[in-house]
């Protein structure tokens, strides 16, 4: 049989393996190790299984993962989201649905120091959905709105996903961090723009708030401090050249760690926050050593190569060539973790799009959007499963019925950066 033969079919049985509920990371690593076995040798499959995982891990370019997730961690610990909420609320005063739209700007601002959506949601739905469901919020918009506004974690930078992105394709992480900006804040105005459509449309599923006076909105402000000084260390540094990804990442965790301190954080709350740093992380760098040996496999049944032969030979326009792919993205976000969607498909696919001729920043930034709607959509949709543990007596379909409005939001926002890559590319 051909290289790519094999390949094909190793793939197919990666997929039956993930099918059978298998964890992502193992079936790579098989998939890769069985398949470069057959093609090359099994002893050099042998070495590469033996050294292919310290190699990951001593790999000093993946140091800013686990550093992003502690200062997530670290700011969840100091219980900021709370105080963002409140400050957010102020800020909408009276208006019906002020509530939602809070919650989905507390998220947004939250998430410029997360840098993970998974993280976004679960803090800002403990703070935000008890008071949203006591103040008379419908189910569906209360608690669509934090599963949307958590995907906001994954394109407002520092984002894991973009980092782990720009490493696979040998980009620049300040570039695709840069980049992710303008998409990010537009993302957050649609968001607010579809509760404020849904809430004229049907005024009963929120609720007037309580009015504010120009100063208490002032005030309320104070909230954002915090967070705007450490997204300016992390992005001013890296955009201006001083700092490095990992040095910005470094100086995020300890900015976020000394304000938790400052804020009374004791020995418990720092052993818990260390304890899931190192959870996230092993399960990140898990997936990246089972992506780095299928990527091994890659290279040699040359997948790749063929792919892109493939659908030359088709004569597909390049809009054509993108929309299929987007559509596969579409797919798998129904079934699959975005994180491990990314380190899977991403070396497969983005051959093909260097060689249709897009843009490598903007299309990390288009996948990463649309890597982000699976979050928010059946069967999976893990942000919403992150709300149904906040919220276990709302059933699963309130949620996704909840967060359809925004699902149209994203593609309206991903639509946007079709028709125009400078919303992407303009700040480069």
């Amino acid at each position: 049989m051909s290289a790519p033969l094999i390949g094909y079919i190793c793939i197919a049985g990666m997929l039956g393996m993930i099918a059978f509920r298998m964890p992502i990371a193992l079936a790579m690593a098989a998939t890769g190790f069985i398949g470069f076995g057959m093609i090359v040798s099994f002893d050099a499959a042998f070495a590469i299984l033996d050294a292919g995982p310290f190699e990951t891990l001593s790999n000093y370019s993946f140091s800013p993962i686990p550093m992003f997730i502690l200062m997530g961690v670290m700011a969840s610990k100091a219980r900021m989201s709370q105080e963002l909420f409140s400050g957010a609320r102020t800020l909408f005063g009276g208006w019906r649905g002020g509530m939602a739209l809070a919650a989905v700007s507390a998220c947004g601002v939250f998430s410029a120091i997360s840098g993970s959506s998974l993280a976004t949601a679960a803090s800002m739905s403990r703070v935000a959905l008890p008071e949203m469901r006591k103040h008379g919020y419908a189910d569906s918009l209360a608690t669509g709105t934090l599963a949307a506004g958590g995907t906001l974690g994954i394109m407002i930078p520092p984002s894991i996903a973009l980092l782990l992105y720009a490493l696979i394709t040998e980009q620049s992480v300040g570039d695709m961090f840069i980049a992710g900006v303008v998409p990010g804040i537009l993302g957050l105005f649609l968001y607010c723009a579809a509760i404020a459509v849904l809430v004229w449309i049907k005024p009963e599923v929120a609720q007037p708030g309580t009015p504010t006076t120009l100063i208490e909105k002032i005030i309320g402000l104070k909230g954002l401090i915090p967070f705007g000084a450490i997204f300016a260390v992390i992005i001013g540094g890296i955009y201006g050249g001083i700092f490095t990804p990992t040095e910005a990442a470094a100086f995020g965790a300890a900015g976020a760690f000394l304000i938790a301190l400052f804020r009374g954080m004791n020995w418990k709350d720092f052993r818990d926050g260390v304890e899931e740093t190192l959870f996230l992380s092993s399960m990140i760098f898990f997936m990246i050593i089972g992506a780095e040996i299928f990527g091994y496999f890659l290279s040699v049944s040359r997948i790749s190569f063929s792919l892109t032969e493939f659908v030359a030979s088709m004569e597909l326009a390049p809009y054509a060539i993108l929309f299929c792919i987007l559509l596969l993205y579409m797919l798998l976000g129904c079934v699959m973790d975005s994180i491990a969607m990314l380190l899977l498909t991403v070396p497969v696919v983005f051959p093909v799009i260097a060689a249709a001729g897009f843009d490598p920043v903007w299309f990390g930034i288009v996948t990463v959007i649309t890597v982000e709607l699976g979050l928010i959509t059946p069967p999976v949709g893990m942000n919403v499963f992150v709300i149904k543990t906040v919220a276990p007596d709302v059933p699963i379909g309130q949620i996704f019925k909840g967060v359809f409005p925004f699902v149209l939001s994203d593609l309206v926002r991903l639509a946007l950066l079709v028709l125009f890559p400078s919303l992407a590319l303009g700040l480069l």
